[in-house]
């Protein structure tokens, strides 16, 4: 392990801080929220009299920051045009990632770059290496924002032509939903969010390209640009996530028609075409998306499960989505049909996964389950609300996603700070968090007797 940058005036330092990249970046998204809380509490930032409570602002600032989506107060009501415009840029910053956008910043202004904020931006873009890193962020940000005006342009003219919305009106929500759709944040302007859009395929699958776009990860995108023609040549990461992306989202869609077809308080109205597209939008969506397009307190059990379920897995790696991930998932699955065939190794594509991602899979998957049972627990312990709904709002919590019953703004106090650190865990990551925590930092100089025991 390197134990420090080697200065060509003197000896060698230690990059204290950097050598977990992961305490910079959970300070940095610390920060952040710290500011929007300052921010929302201001009583410019609501649309009436008085101003947020602490609480409020530090909840709303979290679930924007964190890309979440979940609100204890409507969104296009009660803050004001700075209130919305605070959450907005949240939200961009959240998505790209702070130290993504610190690193920019210090990029335009003096065109040079350090190795030590290299490395942080490494963790947060998961670059292959720090060199890479310049050109990684360029490419993440151009991208971003050309798929967010694309699908502002879109909206926006759906808006007004659809909808007879002023120009400036149509305008302002097509750029606020796109943003929030890319970013997989889940916020909208609407009081009952993208339900009276259900039937809609102009916004509901435009919606549903751009957060699947972003939960994708900008390492699988910038890879399925290059070499969509011949898959062979992906790499384990994109062949995961595709796979299992694909899987779920048939999966899902086909399972919302099953348990919800014939539910007169979801898709039971619809037409064939309309139920169709309103279970893939609504498969889309637990993606850690936030948008909700159906009524989800008159979900099925056995939806509200399947929902839980998608949450928990989440998005792809390196992008906007949250969740354990579907590499995490994915990769799970292959280490499993190995031990069941057999295999000493576990292969993916003609590649051999490292022992070290499959302990990292574990690790994420294990802290996941913990963080979620634990959080269930003191939620159920602290409301009156059944344990659907209390597990539905951890894991929508906790996978940075945002859908909800509708019991947020009922949870009490305590509850709401519970909400507030599950979506910040969520966001930077369980085990960004554990080894950014950890005190040890050396490498092991030796190696204990090895001694097989009982499994199962």
């Amino acid at each position: 392990m390197t134990q420090g940058i080697r200065n060509p005036a003197g000896p060698s330092t230690p990059a204290r801080g950097f050598h977990h990249p992961g305490r910079v970046i959970a300070g940095a998204f610390a920060v952040a929220v710290a500011i929007g809380t300052a921010l929302l509490s201001l009583p410019v930032a609501v649309a009436g009299p008085g101003r947020a409570d602490l609480l409020t602002a530090l909840f709303h600032a979290t679930s924007a920051v964190c890309v979440t989506g979940l609100v204890t107060v409507d969104t296009g009501t009660y803050w004001s045009g700075f209130g919305q415009g605070v959450i907005l840029l949240l939200i961009q910053a959240g998505g790209l990632g702070i130290m993504t956008l610190a690193t920019l910043v210090a990029l335009v202004l003096s065109r040079r770059l350090g190795l030590r904020a290299r490395l942080i931006a490494q963790a947060e873009t998961k670059a292959l290496s720090a060199a890479d890193v310049r050109r990684v962020i360029r490419r993440v940000v151009l991208f971003s924002l050309g798929i967010e005006a694309v699908v502002a342009v879109v909206l926006g003219i759906r808006f007004a032509t659809g909808y007879d919305q002023p120009p400036a009106t149509a305008a302002y929500q097509g750029v606020f939903h796109a943003i929030s759709a890319f970013n997989n944040a889940g916020f909208g302007l609407h009081p009952a969010n993208l339900i009276p859009y259900v039937a809609d395929p102009w916004i509901s699958v435009t919606i549903c390209v751009a957060v699947i776009t972003g939960g994708l990860g900008f390492p699988v995108v910038f890879e399925l640009v290059r070499e969509w023609r011949t898959p062979k040549n992906w790499s384990v990461l994109t062949r995961i996530t595709v796979i299992v992306t694909v899987v779920l989202l048939v999966g899902g869609t086909l399972l919302f028609l099953l348990a919800e077809a014939d539910n007169p308080g979801t898709l039971g109205p619809l037409s064939a075409g309309a139920t169709v597209l309103a279970a893939f939008t609504a498969a889309v969506m637990p993606r850690t998306a936030g948008f909700n397009n159906l009524d989800i307190a008159a979900y099925q059990p056995e939806t509200l499960l399947l929902t839980d379920a998608l949450m928990f897995i989440g998005g792809g790696s390196a992008g906007t989505a949250g969740g354990i991930k579907v590499t995490t998932f994915g990769l799970l699955a292959y280490v499993l049909w190995a031990e069941m065939r057999g295999d000493p190794d576990v292969e993916v594509g003609r590649r051999r996964v490292p022992s070290t991602n499959q302990r990292q899979a574990l690790a994420i998957a294990l802290l996941g389950i913990g963080v979620v049972a634990v959080s269930t627990f003191v939620l159920e312990a602290l409301t009156d609300f059944t344990f659907d709904q209390v597990l539905f709002e951890v894991v929508s919590a906790f996978s940075t996603v945002g859908l909800s019953t509708g019991i947020t703004a009922d949870v009490p106090a305590a509850g709401q700070l519970l909400l507030v650190l599950l979506m910040y865990v969520g966001r930077i990551g369980p085990l960004t968090l554990a080894s950014g925590l950890a005190l040890r930092d050396r490498a092991r100089r030796h190696q204990l007797p090895e001694e097989r025991t009982i499994v199962g």
